[in-house]
């Protein structure tokens, strides 16, 4: 395992100077790995997310990403302590200096697991059910004041400590700025977001869309943690479109459990 994740490094060429030590992979995402460090100056592990600036297009979503995560500050949301460039250098404030490095680096609050990772353990009580949609509501209503839209909630984006049951939502990299003015023209790439969480007109309309397609998710994830199973996993557009309109009622069923 060692040698595996020593070989990850060379390939995604992971620079982060003295501060950080003892890393240890998390997961992999589109734009590179995840890894949690040891933050020697305060003796604490961190999860740091490397975000690969490869065009003009990744500068503008990693721009993007940073400033959304920068006005968030919640207790259901995974707090970000810093980002770095290359060699850990701490960025300005204004994130301009992105055009000049060729990978970013956030540092984050490191969480023990995720919902899909619990899932995968078992059925959860409907206790637990409960206690986990009640904080995914109450951190994503405080993203919705923010005028800020998740765009890509799922069981893998939500991270859980198992030990005081608390769960925060992360991932920001699909989020985007709730602005009347604002085209939403860089819609969702059929790779990139999982269809199973996704509502039918952002499957249908993927340029026009509310903060609604959240709470559709929020629904979908509640429903899978009451039954353990994905309601819409169809594997196609079309499949998840009909599986969308034959569970519609089921969806409000659950919301009911939650009073």
């Amino acid at each position: 395992m060692a040698e595996k994740f020593e070989s990850l490094m060379n390939i995604h060429g992971f620079d982060l100077g003295p501060r950080y030590m003892d890393l240890k992979p998390l997961g992999y995402g589109g734009n590179g790995l995840v890894f949690s460090a040891v933050d020697t100056d305060c003796d604490k592990r961190v999860a740091v997310k490397k975000i690969v600036l490869t065009d003009p297009q990744s500068v503008k979503h990693a721009l993007r990403e940073i400033k959304i995560i920068r006005r968030l500050d919640h207790d259901n949301i995974v707090k970000v302590f810093e980002t770095l460039g290359p060699s850990g250098r701490r960025l300005m404030e204004d994130v301009s200096s992105l055009t000049e490095v060729n990978s970013v680096y956030i540092v984050q609050e490191y969480m023990e697991t995720d919902l899909c990772k619990v899932l995968e353990q078992g059925l959860l009580s409907e206790d637990h059910a409960r206690l986990f949609m009640y904080q995914l509501l109450r951190g994503l209503k405080y993203i919705h004041s923010a005028n800020v839209l998740h765009r890509d909630l799922k069981p893998a984006n939500l991270f859980v400590n198992t030990e005081d049951l608390v769960l925060k939502i992360g991932d920001f990299g699909l989020a985007r700025i709730m602005d009347p003015h604002y085209s939403h023209k860089g819609h969702l790439s059929e790779g990139l977001v999982t269809k199973w969480y996704r509502s039918p007109r952002l499957l249908l309309s993927p340029n026009n869309y509310t903060k609604a397609i959240d709470m559709w998710a929020a629904g979908c994830i509640f429903a899978e943690m009451l039954t353990g199973k994905t309601l819409f996993a169809g594997t196609k557009k079309c499949v998840c479109v009909c599986l969308n309109k034959s569970y519609d009622l089921v969806l409000y069923q659950f919301v009911f459990l939650l009073f």
